[in-house]
């Protein structure tokens, strides 16, 4: 069975920092792309990050680009989302995504397995 678990969301003043993770199990790690994508409240969701875990090529929405640092521990079936500089607009439920593929993709629909999310708050 195919988990995926979010933790590191939580309550941060704007400027400030946290790191996500997702826990992986249930397929081969290495042979998936991982994602986190965020849902702001009342909206869709929205692609923000992603590694290819088995070339390490990682990708970026242009609103995080240089904040936000995506990694990941293929021992260890972990993947990072280091968030920097936090803003109010980043405010979200967090979801850590797979799909079984070769590049890093952007839409949202396209990700097979989803975990739970994490909520991140930003206060201004």
């Amino acid at each position: 069975e195919v988990q995926l678990v979010e933790s590191g969301g939580g309550l941060v003043q704007a400027g400030g920092s946290l790191r996500l993770s997702c826990a992986a199990s249930g397929f081969t790690f290495g042979w998936y792309v991982m994602s986190w994508i965020r849902q702001p409240p009342g909206k869709g969701p929205e692609w923000v990050s992603g590694v290819d875990t088995s070339s390490g090529v990682t990708r970026y929405a242009d609103s995080v680009k240089g904040r936000f640092t995506i990694s990941s521990n293929n021992d260890k079936k972990i993947v990072y989302l280091e968030m920097n500089n936090l803003r109010s607009e980043d405010t979200a439920i967090y979801y850590c995504a797979a799909v079984d593929w070769i590049v890093v993709l952007t839409a949202p629909d396209q990700y097979h397995y989803w975990g739970r999310g994490t909520q991140v708050t930003v206060s201004s």
